[in-house]
């Protein structure tokens, strides 16, 4: 019989890249807390803004993340060993020190690393998701204890696709002749190309995660390698805490630009299904992932679309309505306005309220804060909140099907108390529930909102409730009463127009 989860995992050594990211965080924390038999968990960490690798692994351990682990199993995050390294370096920048360590005792490498900017320029992202993951790969074709490599891509990393199956499909372009494409071209002709470029897909992000798929799969043949497809990852579902989420990015940035008054249109297909995993279920899938492919050693990649299709169903208007309602619960202290808006189906129809809704008052207020003398924020606010919203219809605007049934099978893989341990069921999942977790932890964890100021947040709500009103019964009372006004104005040429078509037809 194989070994359960927890004995597989017993005096292993992991690497794991992308460690101070919003999923790296999650994962080195479970497998601390879930997996105590643990030897070392190796972190690829590179001196960030003057903060050297050691100063930036004592903040990631101050991540209130890691609260449960500090209270206890403290010594647990004595495993943590910082490699100093880029994944942008050749070699990785590694010290030979560092280099002998990984080669002869790492046992799996998680590959999370990535640029998640859809807008990034062309050479720089594939230098870092591309040429990082190669030299990643050609490190761990050396190591003699290599068990199993899990790269993490993306479910939406093939945009024309009616069905994303589980299997890997032919890259618009081979990655090596990119790579070395980026790397020889000057900036302004690679510039002017990359549109021609990445025609297959809408920005940089996806067609680099596309591409590097096919760079992957090159190495199937030389050890046990597996790439995970997770769909959009929001906040936690159960672990570590209910809600937990530490960015601003997708579906997060939404909460909190429509809780603070900001956003107030958004172009969106209100029927569409959203795929959408918590962060727990993802960092579960990885652990397990590496797990089954150290276990049955498959000759080539496999694939796992880490998604909810055919398993859960939330459409994006269910989401937004039921977003909503918490928000209003739970309000943010500081905020622009009272929340309001809606999802708009027709492009145009969007683009029309996002002038009047969005623009227009940016610079009305903008306006009057320079009147005052007072630092103006709202416009450039706005054209970021424009740019997040114009990213985030990548997702919203077209209907997604994914097959996943090698990453639904992991859950028959295990024993049904390890299935508990490392839950991937997200049939269970409460819709209403888990949003209104996501808006308390958004305003926890993200606005580091003090629970206790939750009275006083609601006071000031209801304010802006009162503001709003006000505002709207002025705004529509002098549109009626401009209407009622002129009405004379209006009719009479309409009037006029009408007798001189009737006369012309009499005669």
């Amino acid at each position: 019989m194989a070994a359960s989860v927890r004995e597989f995992y017993e005096g292993k050594s992991i690497l794991i890249t992308g460690a101070t990211g919003f999923l790296g965080k999650a994962l080195v924390e479970k497998y601390l807390r879930a997996c105590p038999g643990i030897k070392a968990i190796y972190l690829l960490m590179r001196p960030k803004r003057g903060v050297s690798s050691a100063d930036r692994l004592k903040d990631l351990c101050n991540n209130v993340i890691f609260d449960l682990i500090k209270e206890k199993n403290p010594d647990a995050l004595k495993k943590l060993r910082v490699i100093n390294g880029d994944i942008l370096d050749e070699d990785l920048g590694l010290s030979n020190d560092d280099h002998q360590e990984l080669i002869r005792h790492c046992n799996i490498v998680v590959h999370s690393a990535a640029c998640v900017r859809f807008d990034q320029k062309l050479k720089d992202a594939v230098h870092m998701n591309t040429s990082g993951t190669h030299r990643l790969l050609k490190l761990a074709e050396c190591m003699t204890n290599l068990e199993a490599f899990v790269h993490l891509s993306t479910a939406y990393c093939r945009y024309k696709l009616d069905v994303m199956e589980e299997r890997l499909y032919p890259p618009a372009h081979k990655p090596r002749h990119i790579m070395d494409l980026v790397d020889w071209m000057d900036d302004k002709t690679l510039e002017y190309v990359e549109p021609k470029i990445i025609e297959s897909e809408p920005n940089t992000y996806s067609y680099t995660k596309a591409i590097t798929e096919d760079l992957v799969a090159e190495f199937g043949s030389k050890f046990p390698l597996a790439i995970g497809r997770p769909s959009i990852v929001t906040s936690a579902w159960k672990e570590p805490f209910p809600g937990w989420v530490d960015n601003i990015n997708g579906p997060t940035g939404l909460i909190v630009g429509s809780g603070k008054g900001v956003i107030r249109t958004m172009h969106c297909e209100p029927s569409y299904n959203a795929d959408a995993l918590p962060v727990d279920v993802i960092v579960n899938g990885c652990i397990l992932i590496a797990y089954v492919t150290a276990i049955d050693k498959p000759k080539e990649a496999r694939i796992f679309n880490m998604t909810l299709s055919g398993v859960h169903k939330m459409t994006w208007k269910e989401i937004i309505d039921i977003g909503e309602k918490w928000v209003n619960t739970y309000p943010f202290t500081i905020a622009l306005w009272y929340p309001g808006g809606s999802i708009k189906s027709y492009w145009l129809t969007h683009q029309i309220m996002l002038v009047l809704t969005h623009i227009v008052p940016a610079y009305i207020v903008d306006f009057l804060l320079f009147l005052f003398r007072q630092k103006t924020f709202l416009v450039k606010a706005q054209k970021r909140i424009s740019h997040g919203l114009h990213v985030l219809q990548y997702y919203t605007i077209k209907e997604w099907h994914f097959e996943n049934s090698n990453f639904l099978g992991l859950q028959k893989r295990v024993s049904q108390e390890e299935n508990e341990i490392f839950f991937t069921d997200v049939s269970k999942i409460n819709t209403n529930l888990y949003l209104r977790d996501y808006v308390i932890g958004t305003r926890q964890y993200v606005l580091k909102e003090d629970p206790a100021n939750l009275p006083r947040a609601r006071r000031i709500h209801r304010i802006r409730y009162i503001v709003d009103l006000v505002a709207k019964t002025l705004f529509y009372g002098l549109l009626l009463w401009f209407l009622y006004s002129n009405i004379g104005t209006i009719v009479s040429p309409i009037t006029q127009a009408d007798t001189a078509l009737r006369s012309y037809l009499n005669f």
